[in-house]
């Protein structure tokens, strides 16, 4: 019993010392999965705790635990119970976020699942994940315990796996960023057309920089998680299919948006395999696509823009980048102009020192005037009015970025310093 007790409370005392702590410290080489549920409405929303699993490793980053990657729209904070000290510390934003500031939010409650991936505890652990507003303020939270020992944390991907195959391995999933590119609406038949496909997804994405420059930090699994039916669903069209995640077009009544709210059956299909990001190729030529920072990109395949709509797409869920285009001179309801947006590529300058003001040539006029060489329509790096939907108050970095059009053939540089920020935040030792 004397045993015991020792070993807890050393294993409490490092987890509680000064010096910042180290992953093998508080954690074992292993995922606990949280499932929750976003529910509310435009005026209240609530969070509920789902389930927890126990996943059989731990592929995330080891270092700068208590730190957040990027602001997001929301964040998850664990702390070791017995000392209260934060062990790890992430960020997220959801479509549950995004619908809030839709019309039918404010007339219906809906409930979104989401699922995050953390470090499993060695020791009894305090968890408090929260929803923020468009101001940054928190509107809703939980807090609940994860115990270790409890009986009832679900075991999943201990012995069956889903078919896979490596795209690219640089080393283990320790040491590297680990994305997973999972099929929808993929029958048995169309396997070798998916894989096909998640190459071409694959290659795509590390032709750009800066994951072209920093491709040895980076493994990519294909995961091919069969669908009954072949393609996906387009509900305009009046067309539904059974497939492996459900997902659909005319998301929020918007055409192309892409997306699925089955988000459990996503990491479902992933379990036992080790995965960090997500990338979900639809088996469509119908023009679409959807990213969410920390959740997942969802495109279409087949379409003729496939190559630079994931790599856009990908910029939203990996890089949590904001969209550059813009529709009209109405405000946006996501981006209030009181408030600087945590997307790192745009800007209402209400803090625009920490943004990208650093790297605008002294000689550049803020606001900057649409540039037209075409050698510089890329690259020149200034502040250009429209982004984030809206035409007026809100600023991007350059004429045209990735995040911008898809005939862009490169990220901005601002967008770039932002993904390689990222990158070495997850990998650097």
């Amino acid at each position: 019993m004397k045993k015991h007790l020792l070993t807890f409370v050393t294993a409490c005392l490092l987890c509680s010392a000064n010096h910042a702590q180290t992953f093998d410290e508080c954690f074992t080489d292993s995922t606990i999965r949280a499932d929750y549920l976003f529910n509310g409405n435009a005026e209240e929303q609530d969070i509920c705790l789902d389930e927890l699993s126990l996943l059989p490793q731990w592929a995330g980053r080891r270092t700068r635990l208590d730190k957040l990657p990027l602001e997001g729209n929301g964040e998850i904070e664990m702390r070791d119970k017995a000392s209260g000290k934060v062990i790890y510390r992430t960020s997220f934003s959801s479509l549950f976020q995004e619908w809030i500031c839709e019309e039918e939010a404010k007339h219906v409650k809906r409930g979104f699942e989401n699922t995050f991936l953390l470090p499993f505890p060695k020791q009894p652990a305090i968890v408090k994940i929260k929803l923020k507003d468009t101001y940054h303020k928190e509107r809703a939270s939980l807090t609940h315990e994860i115990n270790p020992e409890d009986i009832l944390i679900h075991r999943r991907g201990f012995s069956q796996k889903t078919p896979h195959r490596y795209l690219l391995r640089n080393g283990s999933y320790k040491d590297c960023i680990d994305i997973a590119i999972m099929a929808e609406g993929y029958t048995k038949e169309e396997m070798e057309l998916f894989y096909k496909d998640a190459q071409t997804a694959c290659e795509s994405l590390f032709s750009h920089e800066p994951f072209k420059a920093l491709q040895d930090r980076f493994n990519v699994v294909a995961v091919f998680s069969e669908s009954e039916d072949s393609g996906v669903s387009i509900p305009r069209q009046d067309q539904w299919k059974n497939t492996a995640v459900g997902s659909h077009f005319d998301t929020f009544y918007s055409e192309r948006y892409l997306t699925t709210r089955s988000v459990k059956a996503i990491h479902n299909w992933l379990e036992g395999i080790p995965y960090e990001h997500i990338i979900i190729l639809a088996n469509t030529d119908t023009y679409g696509g959807g990213g969410i920072y920390n959740s997942y990109t969802l495109t279409t395949a087949h379409h003729s823009m496939f190559k630079p709509v994931v790599v856009h797409e990908f910029g939203h869920s990996f890089g949590g980048l904001a969209d550059e285009y813009a529709y009209d001179e109405a405000p946006s309801p996501q981006y209030p102009y009181e408030v600087e947006p945590w997307e790192p590529n745009i800007t209402t300058l209400v803090d625009f020192e920490s943004k990208w003001k650093d790297i605008v040539a002294p000689d550049v006029s803020i606001p900057t005037p649409v540039e037209t060489n075409p050698e510089m329509v890329y690259t020149k790096v200034g502040v250009y009015e429209g982004g984030g939907y809206t035409l007026k108050g809100i600023y991007r970095p350059a004429t045209e970025c990735r995040m911008k059009i898809n005939e862009a053939p490169v990220f901005c540089p601002v967008c770039q310093r932002a993904l390689k920020r990222l990158i070495y935040f997850y990998t650097d030792k």
